[in-house]
């Protein structure tokens, strides 16, 4: 029943579970903060710029509780075109929790050096001369002396030189403060809060003017925010799909009243209540992934599939609920500062989605998770690995791991379902014949695969990319028949792929762009019906390979680069029928001879690749010499 009245305007299908919404969110709900906080703004600016050009190094503080906008404030002042201008430096850096000096001056001189007195030297050698502005974001460091080892570096920059930082801890700020300003962040004030409560809870309907009692219970509601700009975003996105009053009071009901001593607001946590179950193990999977973490939403998507978080109906597929259940999160303020990659990687042919957690976000599935995951950012300590106990995520980014770790891992191997190592990971893998139970498995810094494919049956998610020592993969990995997910990708030195993939029959992804050393695919790659991402296709010239026509049943997504089209027939490309293939966007055929007696071949071949009317965003031809 709609009690409240509301005007739908617009109506979501009855036979879709999921809101369908655009997870790059407009900059509407930015520009309502950045108007509501013009006058701070322009007075750290002329902090900046005006009171601070002929002194030595300043440093500000931004104070305010968590979820009240101070991120958000620091990149308006730091984008501001008069800073830009003043300023012949400027660098952003999210700090950990125990302010590693190390990994903050190797994030601002942009390198990844783990030795603490060469990162400090290349900070000063960064900073000299130049006047710089830095900013440090969420700051908890009260350890005077691991500041002042950063500041004597930062001291090099020439005059009028500044460092911005955000904290939520007063004391904070008044160790690392060096001037008579710090700017304590004020709540947002009640008519620019209600605009964003409003833009997110009627954006799917819009209540009739004179409904009784909506401007007390809005009110109410408004009060419960506490003058955070992420509370009611979150307050408004459960709201947008409540239809009755009754339903708005329920809500209300339950929300705790805002009390500035608690560091997580009340209502993120109400929100995360609200979740449906599946998307509640969704999100708080995410607790994993480290503080600030950049997450591949693709990458996303697919772990969800590999630990079955998604549950499907009839007809449904699982990368588009994925993504719907992306989008909703999003939209719920779960996840944020989404946007399209560059294609930085040379072979890249699309960009990539990406998204972050805000931090009390990342608390609240922290808290959810519990022991169930474990991150490991720096040198694991002893006492902390002890302490952990059984887990059953892991991630690591340290980049040398052993020892300690070592020791956990044959202690508690059995128990592991995920074993992540970030970038620039080397870590052991002897143990691996015990993850009995793992679904994803992601590994760097090898020269040979020691998996035990048969004591992996569960393994649905591999992650073998950036491995350029890897040569060959053992024939055993085609029995790992539930596996989702291969990503080969830069794998520079493999050769070959094992010759019975035709019997993974439920692999949807495989990576291999970059693998430039691949000679073929293998046989019969047609019969992976379920695949819907090939990024490298080598076309062979012998019978045990792969040929284009291959391609024809399998439904594409995504992108594509052929290489060593002299070998494709005609024939074949026409098969393949890359022109009917509505999800793929991007198509690169490429050839390794210039033997110009050869070019109408190339180009009957070509044209008969897309024949028919193509929903390709981009194609780009080339030659290519290989070392084949």
């Amino acid at each position: 029943m709609n009690a409240f009245g509301f005007k739908h305007i617009q109506q979501v299908p009855p036979s879709k579970q999921w809101r369908i919404t655009d997870s790059i969110l407009n900059n509407s709900e930015k520009d309502i903060v950045s108007r509501s906080t013009d006058a701070e703004k322009k007075q750290i600016v002329s902090i900046l710029i005006d009171q601070g050009s002929d002194r030595d190094l300043i440093v500000l503080p931004i104070v305010g509780m968590g979820g009240l906008g101070k991120t958000t404030f620091a990149q308006l002042v730091y984008n501001d075109p008069a800073i830009k201008k003043h300023f012949q430096l400027q660098r952003w850096c999210c700090v950990t929790d125990d302010f590693d000096v190390t990994k903050i001056a190797s994030n601002i001189c942009q390198i990844n050096e783990i030795n603490r007195e060469k990162a400090l030297q290349d900070l000063q050698k960064e900073v000299s001369g130049k006047r710089n502005l830095i900013v440090l974001d969420d700051v908890w460091n009260e350890d005077a002396e691991k500041w002042e080892k950063l500041k004597t570096c930062l001291n090099h920059g020439a005059k009028g030189s500044a460092i911005l930082t955000t904290t939520r801890n007063a004391h904070v700020a008044q160790i690392m403060k060096m001037c008579v300003h710090s700017q304590n962040l004020r709540m947002l004030h009640k008519d620019f809060l209600k605009e964003i409560f409003v833009n997110r809870a009627f954006c799917l309907q819009k209540p009739l003017a004179d409904e009784p009692g909506l401007s007390k219970v809005v009110d109410k509601i408004l009060v419960r925010c506490g003058g955070s700009p992420l509370a009611a975003k979150a307050f408004g996105s459960m709201l947008s799909n409540k239809t009755s009053i009754k339903e708005w009071e329920d809500i209300l009901a339950r929300s705790k009243t805002f009390n500035k001593d608690i560091e997580t607001l009340p209502i993120l946590k109400l929100s995360y209540d609200d979740l449906p179950s599946q998307l509640k193990e969704c999100f708080a999977f995410c607790a994993l992934f480290p503080k600030d973490y950049e997450i591949d939403v693709e990458i996303l998507i697919q772990l969800w599939m590999a630990h079955d978080f998604i549950q499907l109906k009839k007809g449904d597929n699982l990368e588009k609920v994925g993504r719907y259940i992306f989008d909703e999160l999003t939209w719920r303020s779960f996840f944020q500062d989404v946007k399209q990659t560059p294609r930085r990687e040379w072979q890249a042919l699309r960009s990539r989605t990406i998204c972050k957690i805000h931090d009390l976000m990342h608390d609240i599935a922290l808290s959810i998770m519990g022991k169930d995951c474990l991150t490991i950012i720096d040198r694991p300590d002893e006492k902390e690995l002890v302490s952990a106990g059984p887990t059953r995520h892991l991630l690591s980014s340290y980049r040398f791991i052993g020892g300690h770790l070592d020791d956990y891992l044959k202690k508690h191997s059995p128990t592991l379902q995920r074993m992540m190592y970030a970038e620039y990971t080397e870590g052991p893998a002897q143990h691996l014949c015990k993850y009995n139970h793992l679904r994803a498995l992601q590994l760097y810094g090898l020269s040979k695969l020691p998996l035990h494919p048969r004591h992996l049956e569960h393994l649905r998610y591999l992650d073998l990319s950036g491995n350029f020592k890897i040569k060959e993969l053992p024939k055993e990995l085609c029995i790992l028949y539930n596996l989702q997910t291969l990503n080969l990708s830069y794998c520079q030195n493999l050769g070959r792929l094992p010759k019975d993939m035709k019997y993974m029959t439920n692999l949807r992804h495989l990576y291999t762009n970059g693998c430039s050393s691949l000679e073929c695919m293998p046989p019969d790659l047609g019969q992976l019906t379920s695949l819907q991402t090939v990024t490298y296709f080598v076309v062979g010239s012998s019978s045990a390979c792969s040929t284009i026509k291959e391609l024809q049943n399998l439904n594409l997504s995504g992108e594509l680069e052929i290489f060593r089209l002299q070998y494709a027939t005609e024939e074949d490309a026409l098969a393949c029928s890359l022109g009917n293939k509505e999800k793929l966007t991007h198509l690169s055929p490429k050839w390794s001879d210039k033997n110009s007696e050869g070019l109408n071949h190339h180009k009957n071949v070509l044209g008969a690749l897309v024949e028919k009317g193509s929903n390709m965003r981009n194609i780009s031809t080339g030659s290519h010499m290989s070392r084949h």
